[in-house]
């Protein structure tokens, strides 16, 4: 059981790791392919393609990001869990805009699957509760 938590904690610092260094193809390493999800807009998605082109639209145009995921709670529950988690994001803009930052803060629900491969993210819930500075700063690459 700890080994789960462990390798579930591990894959949250793999996804921030990933989208920070826009590592597009590595996405599929922590979310499954028929992943669903709602990144906090309101919009119900699905599939890694489009999980792929949420992070392009955010993320592709702005400069570094740091995504720091922290208080993560994980219930398991056989070859199934939830995560609940912290999350703080810091993107610098780009070009002319690189002296401006905006900050996102809020919750990653996950709900996990244990696959040959390893523990997938299924279902992602953004739950955004704090933006603070330029969201411009985010833009498609």
């Amino acid at each position: 059981m700890e080994c789960d938590r462990l390798a579930i904690a591990n894959q949250l610092a793999r996804f921030a790791r990933t989208v920070d260094s826009r590592d597009w193809d590595a996405v599929g390493e922590v979310f499954a392919d028929d992943v669903s999800f709602d990144y906090g807009d309101g919009r119900e998605q699905s599939g890694i393609a489009a999980m792929r082109a949420q992070f392009r639209v955010f993320l592709g145009g702005c400069g570094p990001s740091q995504h720091l995921i922290g208080s993560i709670a994980i219930e398991l529950d056989g070859d199934a869990a939830v995560s609940r988690a912290y999350v703080q994001a810091r993107h610098q803009g780009r070009g002319d805009k690189a002296d401006r930052i905006f900050d996102t803060h809020g919750d990653y629900v996950d709900r996990w699957a244990r696959t040959p491969a390893g523990w997938r993210i299924v279902r992602r819930d953004a739950r955004w509760s704090m933006h603070v500075g330029d969201p411009s700063v985010l833009a498609p690459g």
